[in-house]
């Protein structure tokens, strides 16, 4: 009779084996911040901020209404975002839906939103995307931007591309803009008063190239412009052109243009 097999030897666990990965934080429903406040991350249904709020990581939102100072060092994405006062944000600005806001605005990397409404002070350091509409009473910088319909009215510095089904433009300050492109441009600068002309105080706005079925320009300096239909409004600029001017005021000019520095103490 042969001798019963013996029993295995128990595996002890490696020392040095990875320890399991904590479960994933559930996502709260309802978060309300008041004050002053620090937080690592945000996961939540609906959040709630007013005061001096930061976050060291990315805030993943169902709906957020952020009032104050609140600052993200990561990324926000969200279904809807109403702010009003400073939102920083570090990373991109992801929105399914709407995206609103009265005050400062800055992100480190993209925004992409299903549409937009702000006001006051718009930086984005990377590409702007809007699906929808885009509306602006806004100082906006960004590299490019890429949006449904454009509704603008302050100032823009966008050197890279602006695409647009349409976009319109009324512009109160010095802006620039490298190649707008869309069916419908609408352009018009502030144009000056009779104070403005005697102290020689203009708004500038540089366009490097406009490419649209129609464009309505003026007050505007414009290097290139091809469409169909071009109205040459109220001291509107344009050095070379591709297609018909179908209306012109007497003010606008056409063709290269060499201007002479503003003289000493006065500037243009």
């Amino acid at each position: 009779m042969s001798a019963a097999a013996p029993p295995p030897t128990p595996v002890s666990p490696a020392k040095n084996a990875p320890a399991a990965p904590a479960p994933p934080r559930p996502r709260v429903g309802e978060l309300h911040d008041s004050g002053t406040i620090h937080r690592e991350s945000v996961d939540a249904d609906h959040w709630v901020a007013n005061g001096l709020v930061k976050v060291t990581g990315d805030a993943h939102l169902g709906n957020g209404k952020l009032t104050g100072t609140v600052s993200i060092g990561g990324k926000l994405s969200a279904a809807t975002v109403q702010y009003r006062g400073t939102l920083d944000v570090d990373g991109a600005i992801e929105a399914t839906g709407s995206f609103t806001g009265s005050g400062s605005l800055r992100t480190g990397s993209t925004l992409h939103v299903a549409s937009a409404d702000l006001r006051g002070s718009v930086r984005i350091s990377g590409a702007i995307t809007v699906d929808g509409a885009l509306v602006a009473r806004a100082s906006v910088a960004a590299p490019s931007a890429t949006v449904g319909e454009l509704t603008l009215e302050g100032e823009a510095h966008i050197p890279g591309d602006l695409t647009g089904t349409s976009v319109s433009a009324r512009l109160k300050e010095n802006s620039n803009f490298g190649t707008i492109r869309g069916r419908s441009v609408v352009l018009r600068a502030k144009p000056p008063n009779i104070v403005d002309k005697v102290f020689f105080r203009t708004v500038t706005v540089k366009v490097a190239r406009v490419e649209a079925d129609s464009a309505d320009l003026a007050g505007v300096d414009v290097g290139f412009v091809r469409a169909p239909q071009i109205t040459l409004g109220p001291y509107a600029h344009v050095t070379e052109y591709e297609g018909t001017i179908v209306k012109r005021h007497p003010s606008s000019r056409v063709g290269f243009e060499s201007k002479s520095p503003a003289p000493y103490g006065l500037r243009r």
